[in-house]
């Protein structure tokens, strides 16, 4: 075989032998890969590199870490960068096709459904729309299926989730990373069982499990990961104890930030270390805590806490990724500090006054909103202090919801379920208790073409580019098919299990009881 001399920016220049291209396919209750991405697609290279060097007496710390990479490179094992998600082995690579025909369309955007459609799905993209019959390629991988006059509508986008924390007690969140993760993979497996195709999560070690769904070993939804909530000392967030205080600076870290769940800065300097180093290993934006919150143990809720210069610098440190910053705040204190700073997303907001919407509108800030159930609020013992925050931030949801309306506020809709899987399981009922303050068909356009929105901020950090959260040609083919229509019955999205026939996620089938 010739041997050709290549350079690689991680191991140097070296003689390449061979080439194997290989398609890579508690609660908070309101707390919180890409470097240099390749095109999409892209294969990831194993080389096998000869590497010379001349022998000398000894060997120093940069000759030992220039070995350790080259050995690293040898292998095949290139340093990990983050990178957009890479397609599992399924539709996306096959090409595979299925034809959905006799299918009314809920389309993300429009309040009523469709007249009976035909939809081709070529690979993970809706290719074609059409009132007529589209003809099919009798291949091994075509599927046609009937609608028989069923919804077909956009996968279900939850924007404010955590998915390591979910189904997890308190007291396992920080405890034993595998056992965690293997937890959060079976939840990862029942949200999307339950419609939920895309999650935007806002606090947790997510980046390992996100990975695992974008290779296909675990089944679950897309995730735009934020990596650690970072916080200040006393902070939401900050769940330390005091007996690991005092904090010393560019000390030992503690386990909650060993593990990734959250991060304390508690200066500019300190908070563009922390947001950096969760751009690196693949957060698609940055979440900051910017004022108390119900859960946090040394965090009243009326707290203002980090200062503008340390929110500007996060937020600094995010556009330099061409990404933005959401904070968790309820209170207007804390809303309008972020705003000055120029933070792009305000999480939960319970607390704002008018005053505060107003400024909201003016400069076209988003409100990511949870309509927090009761039951999250009683979970709380009976005379704590977590019990007192969560009923006087439970109390202003409504208002909130309200002045968003008046001031015609870009919202959008999570969930915020943390340490219990029977609220997660809730998880459609929830969006469905919006229609206390929206129409059905509002309520649906805000967890999916609405919520896309928001998630498309992530600009070039977006792991998963392409339409999310609507149903149109050209759109990535995240697909449910409903037994029903639920813009007329809403409740329908609140039983899954019944409802929701068909769930489709980049192209792929995960669930389908049809002809069965």
């Amino acid at each position: 075989m010739a041997e050709e001399r290549i350079y690689d920016p991680a191991c140097g220049y070296g003689i390449q032998n061979e080439m194997h291209s290989i398609p890579v396919d508690p609660p908070e209750g309101m707390i919180a890969m890409q470097t240099n991405p390749p095109a999409p697609s892209r294969d990831i290279v194993l080389r096998t590199v000869t590497v010379q060097r001349t022998p000398r007496p000894g060997i120093g710390r940069r000759a030992f870490l220039t070995g350790a990479t080259a050995l690293a490179c040898a292998a095949g094992l290139e340093p990990r960068r983050g990178v957009r998600a890479q397609p599992s082995p399924s539709a996306a690579a096959s090409g595979a096709v299925t034809l959905f025909e006799n299918v009314r369309i809920f389309d993300g955007r429009g309040a009523a459904l469709s007249t009976p459609y035909n939809v081709l799905v070529r690979g993970n993209v809706i290719e074609r729309i059409s009132g007529d019959q589209i003809p099919l390629d009798r291949r091994a991988d075509t599927r046609a299926i009937d609608g028989g006059g069923r919804t077909l509508m956009p996968g279900l986008i939850d924007v404010h989730w955590h998915a390591m924390l979910a189904r997890t007690t308190p007291a396992d969140a920080f405890g034993d990373v595998g056992f965690n993760n293997l937890v959060a993979g079976d939840e990862a497996t029942d949200t999307l069982m339950r419609g939920f195709t895309t999650v935007r999560d806002v606090g947790g070690p997510v980046f390992g499990l996100k990975r695992a769904i974008d290779q296909g070993i675990v089944k679950g939804p897309r995730i735009y990961p934020s990596g650690a909530v970072i916080t200040v000392t006393s902070g939401h967030g900050d769940f330390r104890q005091l007996t690991d205080l005092p904090r010393t600076i560019g000390g030992m870290l503690t386990r909650m930030e060993q593990v990734g769940g959250a991060m304390v800065a508690d200066s500019p300097d300190e908070v563009r270390v922390r947001v950096r180093e969760q751009l690196m290993q693949g957060a698609s934006q940055v979440k900051l805590t910017a004022g108390g919150g119900v859960s946090s143990p040394f965090s009243p809720v009326d707290v203002t806490t980090f200062t503008e210069a340390e929110l500007r610098a996060a937020v600094e440190a995010a556009e330099n990724w061409g990404t933005y910053v959401a904070t968790h705040a309820f209170t207007p204190a804390a809303i309008q500090r972020s705003i000055a700073a120029g933070v792009k997303v305000i999480e939960h907001g319970m607390l704002m006054d008018e005053a505060t919407a107003k400024l909201m509108a003016e400069k076209g800030i988003w409100l990511s909103m949870q309509p927090i159930p009761e039951a999250l609020v009683l979970g709380f013992p009976v005379g704590s202090v977590q019990r007192a925050k969560a009923e006087e931030v439970w109390s202003g949801i409504g208002t909130t919801y309200e002045l968003a309306k008046k001031y015609k506020l870009k919202t959008a809709w999570g969930t915020d379920v943390l340490f219990s899987r029977a609220l997660a399981q809730q998880q459609g009922a929830i969006l469905a208790s919006l229609t206390r303050w929206y129409t059905p068909a509002e309520a649906l356009i805000m967890a999916t073409s609405t919520n896309a929105e928001l998630l498309a901020l992530s600009g070039k950090r977006n792991p998963y580019p392409g339409k999310l959260g609507v149903v149109e040609e050209g759109a990535l083919a995240d697909l449910l098919l409903v037994d029903g229509d639920p813009i007329a019955n809403i409740k329908l999205i609140e039983d899954p299990a019944k409802n929701f026939v068909l769930i489709m996620k980049d192209g792929k089938i995960y669930k389908n009881t049809l002809g069965r």
